[in-house]
């Protein structure tokens, strides 16, 4: 698809509406320009437009060879139509519920020009019309007003600088009363429409008249500030700290935000902690959830735990048998402890026996008729525990029932989860709203088992739940060290435990297999040939990987020439080229292309990471339908935001995940990124075969720095309390 580079500005009279979505508003309408007999196409997102009203919009011309020069609309205002024809086609839309072509003509005839300000000003004499009564009268009234408000809020957002696709979102979110709530705080734009930030937000509120130093926008830049700090990783932040950054941020003096703090606090939007040697302050919510996950972990170590008749050393004797396996001592004191303790953390690396583990609680204690559940953060992590234990896991917003209508999980305290243990993989993945919401429906006698690598990187959302809980030293604790003889054949095991402590990876061994390799490319774009032969010809050649299904790159970050963004583009032009796709940002995506969910979308029911295939897009209503895990998912134009390419995805959204073969890139590039548990998670993300390309200095800087990122959370605290 070509696209014209400048914008244009073009008026006319909308003749007819191809196309219209209702959800999204996406349109596809003939427009006739004035003084000529030339009709062209315009699409996008017109929201509730007629035909019959003049419209002047604003974008750009684009080509396409399937659908040839198109007018791509990205703003626009309606007007009333002014002549007899344009008024009767307006009323015949089917806009006014009651009203089709020959009512519209009656309308007409009756009434003239003056009949659009008769049903808005003197709606009684709709009575004199012949086949309308007062039920009509009103109906056709009220279908009026509602398609007004649409307008009216559609041209108020596009006057203040919000574009075309944000304001359908506006009008979704808050309906007709979207111009009273924006006037009144545009703000809450940043916090409830996914895509609006802060800045976005504080334009409009300027162009509304707010004042730069108003309490107002104070207020709304703290709020806006611990939402990102949460979004870091933070649970809380120091009251000094957040001030100061908050300061440089909006340009004011800090008193104005003390005061801020005060204000809020007041209003119960944020709590504040007294904690030597200075004060936090927290988001009313991760403030509620640290306290009451705390409380919840200290009740539930505190009660008796529901005996289990059970001989262990027999149990165990008859899980070695059953599977030919000599147990280690730790995995016995695991096994004996997941029996015995209400809570119970196991922490290991690759290799070390977890998977064994499950798999020996499990059959042990359903010997026994114990109900045991198991889930894990991601689908696809919940999938392979599923192959692991031969037994059904879940996703967690699964079991706990997520539904997206209401916002709430529907398995609570007050209906728990069915089951006498629940077992939890990959848990440094949980965050502190989850594990909350976990416990809250975990019922009182029930056991819990976390399974997690507390080396890898944290949660992508906020807390640290692993190792607060681990460092707290009150929850039973298992260390797995020792790598098993089968799993001491891999080089890719072997050096995830030597860049864990410190040391570079082998290069090669003649001890293990060679499922590691290291290539040294020093400059970038060799670094960037190299991933893309590798990806389209050489990895699939000699191991027969499919390079869109098995074959996943990673990077340290997205900017830059071997950043997430540029190696997407690359390895498309590479995979899948040509076809007409639908522009999202930089990037375009076509029928084909490996795509992931980036945030969650509880709608859709896909999840932040969540990996799929496009398997069709329909151009005109500019949906796009995706394969995620044999669920086709189906993207409105208003959702097409939260796709992104894939091909290479952040080694934080490969968290979780486990993929045949993995292609990292590792550059000096990344210097800001480079860190040992950054690489040690991307390491141990390969199954089969990990590759890295890159230079040596890079590789060496990850291996030797620690994360020096700190997070803010009491949780440790209140558990030692």
């Amino acid at each position: 698809m070509k696209t014209e580079l400048f914008d244009d500005q073009i008026h006319g009279t909308l003749e007819r509406i191809v196309y219209y979505n209702d959800l999204s508003g996406w349109s596809v309408v003939r427009v006739a320009l004035p003084d000529s007999d030339r009709i062209i196409t315009a699409v996008g997102q017109l929201f509730a437009v007629q035909a019959g009203e003049k419209i002047r919009m604003r974008g750009q011309w684009v080509t396409s060879q399937e659908y040839g020069r198109q007018f791509k609309v990205h703003s626009y205002i309606t007007l009333k139509p002014s002549t007899l024809i344009g008024i009767e086609k307006y009323l015949a839309s089917g806009m006014i519920y009651g009203v089709g072509k020959a009512m519209a003509k009656r309308l007409i005839k009756a009434f003239g020009l003056e009949v659009i300000d008769i049903i808005e000003n003197t709606p009684a004499r709709l009575t004199q019309v012949d086949g309308i009564g007062r039920i009509r009268a009103r109906r056709i009234v009220e279908a009026w007003r509602r398609s007004k408000d649409i307008k009216e809020v559609m041209i108020f957002l596009q006057t203040h600088g919000v574009s075309v696709s944000y304001a359908t979102k506006i009008f979704k979110t808050y309906g007709p009363q979207a111009v009273r709530l924006v006037q009144q705080d545009p703000y809450r734009l940043a916090m409830d429409i996914p895509g609006i930030g802060f800045k976005s937000a504080d334009k409009i509120a300027a162009s509304l008249g707010i004042a730069g130093e108003s309490p107002q926008r104070a207020q709304a830049g703290v709020l806006y500030m611990l939402s990102v700090l949460s979004d870091k990783g933070h649970i809380c932040y120091p009251v000094r700290r957040l001030i100061d950054e908050t300061a440089a941020m909006l340009h004011v003096h800090r008193k104005i935000l003390a005061d801020a703090l005060g204000i809020l606090r007041s209003q119960n939007y944020i709590a504040i902690e007294e904690v030597l040697p200075e004060k936090m302050v927290y988001l009313k919510q991760l403030y509620l959830c640290e306290v009451e996950v705390a409380a919840m972990v200290r009740a539930r170590l505190k009660a008796d735990p529901v005996r289990i008749p059970l001989h262990i050393e027999k149990a165990l004797v008859w899980f070695e048998a059953k599977h030919s396996i000599k147990l280690a001592p730790e995995q016995k004191d695991a096994i004996e402890s997941a029996i015995k303790e209400k809570i119970l953390v196991v922490t290991g690396g690759p290799g070390t026996g977890k998977t064994t583990l499950i798999r020996a609680i499990i059959e042990i204690l359903e010997k026994k008729g114990s109900a045991i559940q198991l889930c894990a953060p991601t689908g696809r992590a919940a999938k392979r525990m599923s192959e692991a234990t031969s037994r059904n896991a879940k996703t967690i917003h699964r079991i706990l029932e997520f539904n997206p209508v209401k916002m709430k999980f529907e398995r609570n305290s007050e209906m728990p989860l069915d089951c006498n243990m629940l077992i939890i993989d990959e848990v440094s993945m949980v965050d502190l709203v989850l594990f909350f919401h976990v416990l809250k429906a975990l019922p009182p006698k029930a056991r819990l088992v976390l399974i997690g690598d507390a080396d890898q990187l944290p949660s992508v959302g906020p807390g640290m739940v692993l190792k607060d809980i681990i460092n707290s030293d009150k929850v039973k604790t298992i260390h797995l060290e020792r790598v098993f003889r089968q799993a001491r054949k891999s080089l890719i095991v072997l050096n995830a435990h030597r860049v864990n402590s410190g040391q570079l990876p082998y290069p090669r061994s003649k001890y293990a297999r060679e499922d590691y390799v290291f290539i040294q490319r020093d400059n970038p774009d060799e670094v960037l040939e190299t991933i893309g032969e590798l990806i389209t010809n050489k990895i699939p050649g000699k191991f027969g990987f499919d390079p869109l299904l098995d074959i996943q790159v990673l990077s340290p970050m997205h900017r830059g020439l071997l950043g997430v963004t540029s190696l997407n583009l690359h390895l498309q032009y590479l995979l899948n080229p040509g076809s007409a796709g639908i522009a999202i940002g930089p990037q375009q995506l076509r029928v084909g292309d490996k795509v992931m969910q980036m945030r969650n979308n509880y709608d859709l029911e896909v999840f932040n990471g969540d990996m799929g295939k496009i398997i069709n897009i329909d151009h005109e209503g500019s949906q796009i339908e995706v394969d995620i895990d044999e669920h086709i998912v189906c993207y409105q134009s208003a959702d097409l935001d939260n796709l992104a390419l894939a091909y290479a995805c952040s080694i934080h959204k490969a968290q979780g995940n486990e993929y045949p073969a993995v292609v990292i890139a590792l550059h000096t590039q990344h210097y800001i990124m480079l860190r040992r548990n950054l690489l040690y998670t991307a390491l141990t993300r390969g199954k089969s075969l990990v590759v890295v390309v890159g230079s040596i200095r890079a590789l060496r800087l990850a291996v030797k720095r620690e994360d020096s990122t700190q997070r803010y959370t009491l949780l440790k605290n209140r558990l030692i309390e």
